[in-house]
């Protein structure tokens, strides 16, 4: 575990001319046969070590890009508002000024306020609590008042279903505040969301979940989020037991890895605990990093 203990606030490397930091925005501690769903614990527990009580360390990594026209930034973390007894459930560490994730994109050369937009691949708490923070006042506010935030209309309008099997993921807290700001741009399907960045519908862990490409001078990285969240989620079978539509997550895999293959994508995962990116091998018969 001491690997994921050292991990540098941020990492930074180029895709064609624009630069991407990942952001170590904390971590948390989850279940890690919930993680990897029908896979054997004999066969996960060899990728990724499990604690006493059967979690596993994941980071919770965000991405901040210097497109040319807007500084962006890919998903926020956890965020500052849970309590102690949902911080102990999900094992999460965070701490910070406010949260990590600030100290982050002041360790890759920033100040919070230079964002220019935030694009949520879904509103999952690990991936949108930190759109959002918790004032000494008590009230809970945009922590980002200055940028447009960026997610699927279809994903806006599915977590406020708050049905019995998605409700414990989906917190209003965390993106209802955005909409009362006027600060939300909702996209439908594939979009440009500036110069260089684009979303593309990538379903499956939700309805409509969303991955973020980087393109710049012929080079693209690809931010996948929970479609794949760590690189021991490579293999096309090996999905979450949280995804709600899993066979469409494995196709969404499978179109990645095709063109990831073909143009030889920089992929970026969100969740894994020590790699921030890396590339699929070509000379390798199931998907594996070179």
């Amino acid at each position: 575990m001491n690997d994921f203990d050292d991990q540098p606030l941020a990492r930074t490397t180029d895709v064609g001319g624009i630069r991407i930091h990942a952001l170590d925005a904390g971590r948390q501690w989850l279940d890690g046969g919930a993680m990897f769903g029908v896979v054997p614990r004999p066969l996960w527990s060899k990728r990724i070590e499990p604690d006493e009580r059967n979690r596993i360390p994941l980071a919770m990594r965000c991405l901040l890009v210097e497109a040319p026209h807007a500084l962006v930034l890919i998903d926020t973390g956890v965020g500052n508002k849970d309590n102690d007894k949902f911080r102990s459930i999900y094992g999460i560490e965070n701490e910070g000024d406010p949260t990590r994730l600030e100290d982050a994109i002041r360790a890759a050369g920033f100040a919070p306020d230079d964002v220019d937009i935030v694009v949520s691949t879904h509103l999952h708490f690990d991936h949108a609590g930190g759109n959002t923070r918790l004032r000494s006042v008590g009230d809970v506010v945009p922590s980002f008042p200055d940028a447009e935030y960026v997610v699927q209309d279809g994903e806006f309008r599915f977590a406020h279903r708050a049905n019995e099997r998605i409700r414990a993921s989906y917190l209003p807290d965390n993106y209802d505040p955005i909409e009362k700001a006027g600060l939300w741009r909702f996209v439908e399907g594939e979009a440009e969301v500036t110069e260089g960045v684009r979303v593309i519908p990538t379903p499956g862990h939700t309805p409509f979940h969303q991955s973020v490409l980087i393109e710049s001078a012929g080079e693209t990285a690809c931010f996948l989020a929970d479609v794949c969240p760590t690189t021991a989620h490579l293999s096309l079978p090996w999905i979450m037991g949280y995804d709600l539509e899993p066979l469409v997550t494995l196709e969404s895999k499978r179109g990645l890895w095709e063109r990831a293959f073909e143009e030889d994508w920089l992929l970026v995962f969100e969740h894994d605990p020590v790699v921030p990116w890396g590339r699929l091998d070509p000379d390798v018969d199931r998907p594996a990093l070179r």
